[in-house]
């Protein structure tokens, strides 16, 4: 289940940012939703990791365990990869919006010319 929310929430970015047309808040909301999956994902990433080192130094642990928590790091490490880089891209994406806004800000409160 959760990671068919990783999904949609992955599925919404993209679309976001293919599109364009996005609002600041939007923007906002987008990344903390992707800050709390980058959270989610790096806690799973370190306690597999911390699981694999306490299962190595058990010479009685099963390999199948080994291998299960492996499998999910391989799962999970890709995840964390692009939910970074996406949340990378709306940070951009965000700094774009504000610059357009206080370029059209300063257009429009510039003295004109008299004439």
């Amino acid at each position: 289940m959760a990671q068919a929310l990783d999904s949609d929430l992955f599925d919404r970015l993209r679309d976001v940012l293919a599109r364009g047309g996005t609002t600041e808040a939007e923007l906002r909301d987008l990344t903390d939703e992707t800050g709390g999956l980058v959270r989610v994902l790096r806690a799973q990433v370190r306690a597999s990791e911390r699981r694999i080192r306490t299962l190595e130094r058990d010479p009685a642990s099963p390999i199948s365990e080994i291998a299960d928590e492996l499998r999910r790091v391989e799962t999970l490490r890709p995840r964390l990869r692009e939910a970074r880089d996406l949340r990378g891209r709306l940070d951009e994406r965000a700094r774009e919006l504000r610059t357009e806004w206080l370029l059209r800000q300063t257009e429009t409160t510039r003295p004109r010319p008299a004439d």
